[in-house]
């Protein structure tokens, strides 16, 4: 079949070039000329020829040639079909498989995720990005009080079994050990194993109706759980590591100033979730390519993510940010695993 800018799809010699243009962009970051692609392509034609699909590539949209060279780079359109058509993954195995295994063995969620983020960002040297695991509800399990000085008092909130918050509080009068331990016991009693917002939302219920009937500890004691416990379960959060990777060098992202307004969008974490919540309800691996994320701080990034799933419950989502120029034959593969044994991790310590 000829090779023709008109065609919906390249055709396979097209297709083996393109992904020899890719395959060296990333690996240089330098636009590749046909004396280059004719060499590494090892296909039997003339540079004129290479030329020629060149030029149908570029009217295509799949490559482009910047105005200070006669080379040609991948468009976003490029990428997307080198991706999804062309990419020969590259998936980690036998000791650097274990590897990984090794890096998940935290107990605590919230350490995993730490984990899973740090060992993404050393494996594949660019950001990596974990949701914090989500919980359908939280429930309230234990509640304490310790006294401190200055008529402050520690709260210590135990929340589904494992999980601890700690929070010190101002009330009107100094209490003893042994009230605030009364204090713990009444309030567990009456609402562990609550959800925390049902549980809270029956502290004031219990105030306006039966406030005549409870002695003044009682009273104290719900008024104290009250300004404790959090309005709203904790919302999910997101743990970073290896911002650094995006800066400078040849994988990094040079343009200052859109790395600072990045590192930003990184600290408020609204913005950054938005993204990462779409694929919560995916299935496997998903890609954003440039302009794809719908978020301008990351047009000249890509994107790939992964949810991680126990069971049927969706815990969250984890991936990389990095340089459109990444490895993809590598990055997919590690995202799609690491996504796999941090399942099973938190699966295996439920």
């Amino acid at each position: 079949m000829p090779d023709s800018k008109l065609s919906e799809r390249p055709s396979d010699r097209a297709q083996r070039l393109l992904k020899v243009l890719v395959d060296r962009y990333i690996r240089d970051g330098q636009p590749v000329g046909s004396k280059t692609l004719s060499k590494d392509s090892g296909l039997d034609v003339s540079p004129a020829t290479i030329r020629n699909v060149m030029t149908d590539l570029e009217e295509m949209g799949f490559v482009t040639a910047p105005h200070t060279s006669a080379g040609r780079v991948p468009t976003i359109k490029g990428y997307r079909f080198f991706v999804d058509t062309l990419v020969k993954l590259d998936p980690p195995k036998g000791e650097e498989l274990q590897t990984f295994q090794d890096a998940l063995q935290d107990s605590d969620p919230q350490a995993l995720a730490l984990s899973a983020s740090n060992l993404l960002s050393a494996v594949t040297r660019l950001a990596g990005v974990v949701t914090v695991p989500r919980r359908p509800h939280t429930a309230l399990r234990q509640i304490e009080f310790l006294p401190l000085s200055d008529r402050r008092v520690l709260v210590i909130l135990v929340l589904n079994d494992r999980d601890v918050q700690n929070k010190i509080i101002h009330v009107n009068r100094d209490y003893t050990e042994d009230e605030l331990r009364q204090a713990g016991n009444y309030l567990t009693e009456q609402f562990g194993g609550r959800d925390l917002k049902q549980a809270r939302k029956q502290l004031l219920t219990e105030l306006r109706e039966t406030r005549a009937s409870m002695n003044a500890l009682m009273i104290d004691a719900i008024e104290m759980a009250h300004q404790a416990i959090p309005a709203n379960a904790p919302g999910p959060e997101f743990v970073v590591a290896g911002r650094t990777n995006l800066m400078g060098g040849v994988e990094g992202i040079g343009d200052m100033e859109k790395l600072k307004r990045l590192f930003e969008a990184f600290g408020r974490q609204q913005e950054m979730l938005h993204l990462l919540d779409q694929s919560l309800h995916s299935h496997g691996v998903q890609i954003f390519i440039g302009q794809e994320s719908g978020y301008q701080l990351l047009d000249e990034c890509s994107v790939i993510t992964a949810p991680y799933t126990t069971e049927d419950e969706t815990m969250g989502v984890l991936g990389v940010i990095g340089p459109t120029r990444m490895a993809y034959e590598r990055v997919i593969p590690i995202v799609d695993v690491t996504a796999k044994l941090l399942a099973g991790a938190l699966k295996s310590k439920n």
